[in-house]
C-alpha cells in the first residue's frame, strides 16, 4: 500500500519553497517555530506540534526563516493510498491545519524510525493515515465546470523545449497576456509550471536509477548545475542525495 510512499525531513531549512504543486498529499509534521503555507487566497501558520497538510495539485509556497530555519518532517503520500482507506472515495482536506496530539507523536515516531523492521512500519503508518482519514478529511468537492484554455497544452505538450514567445504566439495573444490567462487557470506562472513537469520527470528517471547527467539532459535542463539548481529550489534536496535516498531505505 505504501509505493511510492516518500519522506523528507527537513532540518533548519532556510530557503523558501516557490509557488508549486503535488501529485501527491504533503502531511507535514512541524518540529519547530511556526510552519507557513502561502495558499493563492490566504496565508496558513502551522504551530510547532501541529500537522500541516496541503492536497494533490493544490499550489502553495513555503516561506521559510531566513534566520533559523524551519524543521519539518513531511510524508508524500499518494492519493490512490488515501482513497483506499476511506471505502475508495477520494480524499480531500478542508482544514490545513490539525491540532490532534497523539497523532502528531505517532506519526513523528514513525518518520525517525520507517527503518526499523521491528516497530512494523508499514502497518502503523496506516492505522495512523486511516485514522487521520477518518477524523479530518471530507469527500472531494466537485468543481464546477469552467472554460480550460490552456487543458489541452498541458495534456499533450512535453515542454522540454517550451518557449514562452513561441507558445504565447500558437495562441495568437502576447506573452504578458499568455502569462496572466495561464497564472489565472493553473496557479502558476508558465515557467514554474514548465519547471515542475521537468523535476517530476526527472524524479521518475532519478528512482529507475539512471546517472544524473543522462536525466538532467533527458528533462530538458542545460547542464548538471542547472539542474541541481531547480531541483533542490523546488523539493528541498538535491538531485544525487534524492536518489541516493532510495537505495538505502
Amino acid at each position: 500500500m505504501l509505493d511510492n510512499l516518500e519522506l523528507f525531513h527537513a532540518n533548519a531549512h532556510t530557503i523558501d519553497f516557490p509557488f508549486h504543486t503535488h501529485e501527491t498529499f504533503n502531511i507535514s509534521l512541524i518540529i519547530n517555530a511556526t510552519f507557513n503555507t502561502k495558499l493563492h487566497d490566504k496565508l496558513l501558520q502551522a504551530p510547532m506540534g501541529t500537522i500541516s497538510i496541503t492536497n494533490p495539485n493544490e499550489v502553495h509556497a513555503t516561506p521559510c526563516n531566513a534566520i533559523s530555519g524551519n524543521s519539518f518532517f513531511t510524508y508524500y503520500v499518494c492519493p490512490d493510498m488515501l482513497a483506499s482507506l476511506n471505502n475508495h472515495q477520494k480524499v480531500f482536506f478542508e482544514d490545513k491545519i490539525i491540532y490532534d496530539q497523539k497523532l502528531f507523536n505517532e506519526l513523528f515516531y514513525l518518520c525517525h524510525n520507517f527503518r526499523a523492521n521491528l516497530i512494523a512500519f508499514e502497518k502503523r503508518l496506516t492505522t495512523a493515515l486511516q485514522f487521520l482519514v477518518s477524523r479530518y478529511a471530507k469527500a472531494k468537492p466537485i468543481s464546477k465546470s469552467t472554460q480550460r484554455l490552456f487543458q489541452d497544452f498541458i495534456n499533450t505538450s512535453s515542454f522540454e523545449t517550451f518557449s514562452l514567445e513561441k507558445t504565447a504566439t500558437q495562441f495568437g495573444i502576447s506573452k504578458y497576456k499568455f502569462i496572466r490567462l495561464f497564472k489565472q487557470e493553473t496557479g502558476l506562472t508558465p515557467n514554474n509550471f514548465v519547471l515542475l513537469k521537468k523535476i517530476e520527470t526527472s524524479k521518475s528517471m532519478l528512482k529507475q536509477g539512471y546517472p544524473i547527467l543522462d536525466v538532467a539532459i533527458a528533462s530538458g535542463f542545460y547542464d548538471t548545475p542547472h539542474f541541481y539548481k531547480y531541483f533542490k529550489r523546488f523539493t528541498g534536496v538535491n538531485p544525487l542525495d534524492f536518489q541516493q535516498a532510495l537505495l538505502v531505505v
